[in-house]
């Protein structure tokens, strides 16, 4: 570590009979230091240096005698070699998708960080090159072909000092091109939310590495041009008859239909996560012939790619979001989900290694599969409300196909129709989050709209109590 002194005397500048006449002496702390110059010119120049540090304030390192400006300036690496640490100091720790985002965000910053433009290849392909092969470390041992080893040549080049980020306006700049998308659209609040904040990171690690003296990233007052919208759209979550209509309609698409009905009973019963299902094995089920049964989810197997694994498998294995890695979630499951789960296994029996779902050859479910299912399904489902609401009534049908554009578009929103209905049936938030794998902070953020809708039930029971006193009437004259 540096050791940092405030304690500095400069002496003037002596003129001695050698090769290198003019020499210019200084002490930090206690520890002399001397350099010597061909010319008077020369040695007053660095003495000019050394005064206006030590005006400035700055501290001085008792090890190299110099400033820390100076000493900064000796230790800096361009932008692109200070990402490229930064990526593999994050590497190891990181599951697969986080690596991924990390290389996302710093190709996006790096592009950002350059001198100029001259003699660049396509955008794209640069972007690319840097995605796939400059920012994951696994390949970093790899021959990469020729002209991505010309491409990241050309970063290496142009790649701006990691010192010039001191430069607030070009650390605007870069975080103007975090809120864009390559063909110049504004990007969505969660994806310019996630490069700010590795960018921030990436940055705060230049600081440790006394490459910057501080932060400016989080001294700049720069918003971002699209808000990161947590909360939950009610219009896009199904109500239990819906979701139970889509499930339905689910294990109408023939065969591979009928194999994943249960798998989307897990996400929306048990309000799993696609991941956490992805995974499930029989012995984490207990599935009695009554009443009610229970997941324990311990694992998420989110498809990341084979190039971000340590296994070189496309799907990472991984503790539950945001838990430590052997935190087991119970969750109980009524008796909905355990017939389904048992008529499942009755049907379709288990992988080798006890895994509940799968593909035709035994590998793990993809969302591109289950995803293509779940469209098939909502088509169906939607087409079928759409008939019986005309038959009902013109007027239902017109308010049904104005707001059916955002029903349950992604199987994730059966999950947020289990948590609904959870809050709905009066189960208290603090259960609904130990149950979904929530924070009760990140519960009564996402959920609030289901929150306030317990407003008139609320205020039922208050009254209810009220009265039941005599003290629920109004005030005597």
């Amino acid at each position: 570590m540096t050791n940092w002194s405030y304690t500095v005397r400069i002496w003037s500048i002596r003129k001695r009979p050698y090769r290198k006449p003019y020499q210019l002496r200084w002490q930090v702390g206690t520890q002399p230091f001397s350099e010597s110059f061909l010319t008077l010119g020369l040695a007053e120049s660095r003495r000019a240096q050394f005064i206006t540090a030590s005006r400035e304030g700055e501290p001085w390192d008792v090890d190299s005698g110099l400033p820390k400006s100076m000493v900064q300036r000796a230790k800096d690496i361009s932008w692109y070699q200070h990402a490229r640490n930064y990526v593999e100091m994050k590497w190891d720790h990181s599951p697969a998708s986080t690596r991924r985002n990390l290389a996302e965000a710093m190709a996006t910053v790096t592009l950002a960080l350059v001198k100029d433009t001259n003699g660049m290849a396509d955008h794209k392909a640069v972007r690319r090159a840097l995605y796939t092969w400059g920012f994951n470390v696994h390949r970093w041992k790899e021959e990469p072909p020729a002209d991505v080893a010309s491409m990241l040549a050309w970063i290496e080049r142009k790649s701006v000092p990691t010192s010039q980020l001191a430069d607030r306006m070009l650390v605007r700049r870069t975080l103007d091109a975090c809120a864009r998308r390559l063909d110049g659209a504004t990007s969505s609040g969660a994806v310019i939310a996630r490069k700010r904040a590795i960018f921030h990171q990436a940055v705060g690690y230049a600081v440790e590495a006394e490459l910057l003296s501080e932060n400016p990233v989080s001294t700049i007052k720069w918003k971002a041009p699209e808000k990161v919208d947590e909360e939950v759209d009610p219009e896009a979550v199904p109500n239990p008859e819906q979701a139970a209509g889509l499930l339905a309609a689910v294990r109408r698409q023939g065969q591979r239909g009928e194999h994943l009905q249960a798998f989307f009973g897990c996400i929306y019963y048990a309000a799993a996560r696609p991941g956490e299902v992805v995974g499930l094995r029989l012995k984490d089920c207990d599935l009695p012939e009554q009443g009610w049964g229970l997941l324990r989810l311990s694992e998420s197997r989110a498809r990341s790619g084979r190039a971000w694994t340590d296994s070189g498998e496309a799907h990472d294995r991984r503790g539950l979001k945001h838990r430590p890695r052997k935190t087991v979630r119970r969750v109980p499951i009524p008796p909905e989900l355990v017939a389904m789960l048992r008529r499942h296994v009755d049907a379709y029996g288990v992988a080798d290694d006890g895994r509940l779902f799968r593909t035709a050859r035994g590998g793990m479910v993809q969302e591109s599969g289950y995803g293509a299912v779940w469209a098939l399904a909502r088509e169906s489902f939607l087409t079928r409300e759409a008939e019986r609401m005309r038959e009902e009534s013109q007027q239902a049908y017109l308010a049904w196909v104005g707001d059916e554009q955002k029903l349950a578009k992604r199987a994730y929103d059966l999950r947020a129709a289990g948590v609904s209905a959870w809050l709905s049936a009066g189960v208290e938030p603090q259960l609904v989050a130990q149950r979904a794998g929530h924070s009760v902070a990140v519960l009564f953020r996402v959920y609030a709209k289901f929150l306030k809708g317990g407003d008139d039930a609320a205020n039922a029971k208050i009254s209810a109590r009220l009265n039941q006193h005599g003290a629920g009437g109004p005030a005597s004259p």
